[in-house]
């Protein structure tokens, strides 16, 4: 028996599969950090609590819901991107068509035009200069260490502008209400208690979910 357990992994068939095991166990074990950083998550993410947070709903709507939306969210974006990759990578990999070198290759090709697509020129010079690294012929040959953090930082400073420009209307109410409050010397009721129910109403009347749901997926186009 000892003299067959060497002999079996030596074997093409339980190699291949040892590998691709190995592989899978890798990607989900970096699913977490792929699907944050590499996708549309992370705008998404950060614009919905913009939403909550220039409210002032408190916990309303729940984090769960938040995340929950903003993962369907970010696979509804992603579903050419998914798709390319599996057809491209997945697929040819599981048949033995190519090499688990190559299905890497062909995979992270769609991700890097998605990511490279809404990187900006600045935050991806700053990388590829911290790095000296020269300039790339083509998007592929731009490493994933670069492009991912000049993508993450793109995102945070894209949904930071939407995130400004949500808060504003509701700073207005809140400093109408502010004045107000103190025109007629009510000095000790917070004003915050008063806004929030014209704030949740004039949210609803514009029809604020659908604006801001439309105005993340028009973002990708």
């Amino acid at each position: 028996m000892n003299e067959l357990i060497p002999g079996l992994f030596t074997q093409p068939d339980t190699l291949t599969t040892t590998v691709q095991l190995l592989l899978l166990l890798t990607v989900l074990s970096l699913a977490p950090a792929i699907l944050v950083l590499m996708t549309s998550f992370t705008r998404i993410v950060v614009v919905l609590s913009f939403v909550r947070t220039s409210l002032a709903t408190q916990q309303m709507p729940p984090n769960q819901v938040l995340i929950g939306l903003a993962l369907f969210l970010t696979f509804f974006v992603m579903a050419p991107v998914f798709h390319d990759v599996n057809e491209n990578a997945i697929q040819p990999l599981t048949s033995g068509e190519i090499t688990s070198e190559e299905a890497f290759a062909e995979g992270t090709k769609p991700m890097k035009e998605f990511m490279a697509k809404y990187t900006r020129q600045k935050d991806l010079s700053l990388f590829m200069n911290y790095s000296k690294m020269e300039r790339p012929e083509s998007i592929e040959d731009i490493s994933l260490t670069v492009l991912v953090p000049a993508f993450v930082i793109s995102e945070l400073k894209t949904a930071f502008e939407i995130g400004f420009m949500l808060f504003v209307p509701f700073l207005i109410i809140d400093m109408v209400v502010a004045s107000v409050l103190m025109s007629m010397g009510m000095l000790m009721l917070p004003p915050i208690m008063i806004s929030l129910p014209f704030k949740i109403l004039l949210f609803v009347l514009v029809d604020g979910w659908f604006l801001i749901v439309q105005s993340l997926l028009l973002s990708y186009q």
